[in-house]
């Protein structure tokens, strides 16, 4: 009996990659050292802080595309990138370089991100428009306002203390964005693990029909999910004017396809009802490595986005299985 129950045991082996957050933050590991065959100076501590500095801008903007994944029907926020922009055109724009009126224009950028995410949910549930549909669509609604607004001409400042909280070392010569990255994902594990919203939104993402039978009201939670990535794209866009300390009309948008693959990478299934924060940021850990390795070999970027898109088709190549099984 007591063979039986050893050998039915999973092995280290099996526990690791059914635990796919784990298992890309070992593979972020991995290729952090393998830098140092490409690079030998690759591999030292000014380096290490630099790429999670660099993955914080990533894994904040992913924040909301996790719960938008975990939410299920086909799930991806198109608009992220989009939003990132406008918020960051807004807090550039409004605050004109003036420290005073940071948190005003802050609260400006989050409140039109919830407004545009509450405006995609309402637009899924009312009028049943498919999520890539809508989130599309709204990025295209939000390219055009920019330019109305802007005319083209991106006049403003970047107040001086969003620069300095954002890029400089603020605790044991942890950059900013990289505490902020931390108190943000507590929060998100909150939200996701120890909150009723969080339970809703895994029992919706796993069957809808389901969850609603449970009691759960569906058309509520998918809004509210939407907000939220909405609202967490603005914080990326004002995070990430700290760092850039410029806008222009695209600023945005290279974060659209890698916020989608960090969710995927960190192990969130895309058949909704499961996944983790925990693994989006391994996710960013690990695409931002790959970017850095790929610069470090001196590959052009049209190369890198050919093996970040090799690497999303072949997780997606997994989707379909996902799904038989969910059906």
């Amino acid at each position: 009996m007591a063979n039986a129950s050893i050998s039915n045991r999973p092995s280290p082996l099996a526990r690791l990659t059914a635990n796919p957050p784990l298992l890309a933050l070992l593979l972020a590991i991995i290729l952090f050292f393998a830098g140092g065959l490409i690079n030998p100076n690759f591999v030292n501590l000014n380096q290490a802080t630099n790429i999670v500095r660099l993955a914080a801008f990533l894994g904040i903007i992913a924040a909301g595309q996790t719960l938008v994944i975990i939410s299920g029907n086909e799930g991806i926020d198109l608009s992220v990138g989009g939003v990132v922009t406008l918020a960051a055109i807004l807090v550039y724009r409004f605050s004109d370089g003036d420290n005073a009126l940071v948190l005003p224009a802050l609260a400006l950028a989050l409140g039109a991100g919830a407004l545009i995410g509450m405006v995609n949910g309402l637009g899924i549930i009312l009028l049943n428009i498919p999520p890539l549909v809508m989130t599309l669509g709204m990025t295209g609604v939000i390219s055009g306002t920019i330019l109305v607004v802007t005319q083209g001409q991106l006049i403003g400042d970047t107040p001086p203390i969003l620069a300095r909280a954002i890029s400089e070392p603020l605790i044991f010569g942890i950059p900013g964005v990289v505490i902020i990255w931390l108190i943000l994902a507590f929060a998100m594990w909150l939200i996701l693990e120890r909150t009723t919203y969080g339970k809703q939104l895994f029992a919706i993402g796993v069957n809808r029909t389901t969850a609603r039978l449970s009691g759960v009201r569906v058309s509520n939670v998918v809004v509210a999910t939407y907000a939220l990535s909405g609202f967490l794209a603005a914080l990326g866009g004002f995070i990430l004017l700290g760092f850039t300390q410029t806008v222009f009309l695209n600023l945005g948008g290279p974060y659209l396809f890698p916020s989608i693959a960090a969710v995927v990478v960190g192990g969130t299934v895309l058949a909704g009802g499961k996944g983790s924060y925990f693994g989006t940021m391994s996710g960013a850990l690990v695409l931002t490595l790959i970017e850095s390795l790929l610069r470090a070999a001196q590959l052009q970027e049209a190369y890198q986005l050919m093996v970040l898109g090799i690497i999303l088709l072949v997780l997606l190549s997994i989707y379909g299985r996902q799904r038989n099984l969910r059906q």
